[in-house]
């Protein structure tokens, strides 16, 4: 047996990626297996398909390091390559020495809390600007970035939102029952500028308003089906950002643009956690990058003392 990965026919190359995404219990897991044995795989079709080897993979990590990307993304796609490989070898595609050194192919070490990039204000009013409202899938994908900016939602929540989550709540737009990650549901305040995006969107598409909000657009112009994956949705930000020249910002970097731009707006901790729907302070601490201050602290604002 060679060291070229046999699944490379079509029927087979689809066979191992499915076999990866059943070996996970998660759906944010499989989703994020299926873009990274994608993008490797583009990548490793780009270098000429050289084998599928620990020197390959070790290759591939340089390359993601090079792009910039964070530590936790290389090792996530180090950990979905690994699978591929295993999974390869054990439906006899990939001999099990081979399988076995890229099991021994070391991701990177996290030095502390990374607590991940995100956009200036400046920077994410130029990629709220970036798509070309003068068509239809421009109007779609700045209402997306909008949403995604404006409220803080995850890939997944974008792909469900649908109009009925839209709604008045105390004289101001809202997303309502919104589920989120571990089945949390929850009510996000929005921007009106949001609102606002969407509603152009959805009149420039001939008056959508039950149903998913976002839906794909096909080359001549037109709304064609009734739902984007949060991998379109993925891939569409990831567009996006590049045009706008944010090369390294990953889709969820914006959940934490959110997060960052409203603390800095002045946002109480507690609130800005409800709207992102985290379980633990903790987490939207990491997200803001959060670090103790002992010359402003919040026992001095009390309004209180001895007399």
């Amino acid at each position: 047996m060679t060291n070229q990965l046999a699944v490379y026919r079509p029927d087979g190359l689809e066979r191992i990626v499915n076999l990866v995404a059943d070996s996970v219990t998660s759906a944010n897991s499989r989703r994020a297996y299926g873009r990274a044995l994608n993008d490797f795989l583009a990548w490793y079709d780009g270098q000429g398909r050289p084998g599928l080897s620990k020197a390959t993979v070790n290759a591939y990590k340089s390359y993601l390091l090079a792009q910039g990307l964070s530590p936790a993304s290389v090792n996530q796609a180090m950990s979905a390559i690994r699978k591929l490989a295993t999974e390869a070898a054990d439906n006899g595609l990939l001999a099990p020495e081979l399988a076995a050194g890229i099991a021994r192919a070391q991701g990177v070490k996290a030095a502390g809390v990374r607590a991940g990039n995100w956009l200036s204000r400046h920077e994410a009013q130029a990629l709220l600007n970036t798509p070309d409202v003068s068509t239809l899938k421009g109007l779609r994908d700045r209402a997306i970035l909008a949403v995604m900016i404006g409220a803080g939602l995850r890939v997944s929540e974008v792909a469900a939102l649908a109009f009925a989550h839209v709604q008045q709540r105390e004289g101001r737009w809202v997303i309502v029952d919104l589920v989120g990650k571990g089945n949390r549901v929850r009510t996000v305040p929005m921007p009106a500028w949001a609102k606002h995006a969407i509603d152009q969107w959805a009149a420039a598409a001939k008056g959508l308003y039950v149903g998913p909000v976002f839906r794909p657009v096909n080359k001549a112009g037109r709304v064609d089906g009734d739902g984007m994956t949060p991998q379109a949705i993925y891939y569409l930000v990831k567009e996006q950002a590049a045009a706008a020249g944010f090369v390294a910002i990953a889709p969820h970097d914006l959940r934490r643009t959110f997060a960052k731009l409203a603390h800095k707006g002045g946002a109480a901790l507690d609130q800005i956690q409800l709207t992102l729907g985290h379980a633990s302070i903790k987490t939207t601490e990491r997200y803001l990058g959060v670090e103790q201050n002992l010359s402003q602290a919040p026992c001095d604002v009390l309004g209180i003392g001895l007399k």
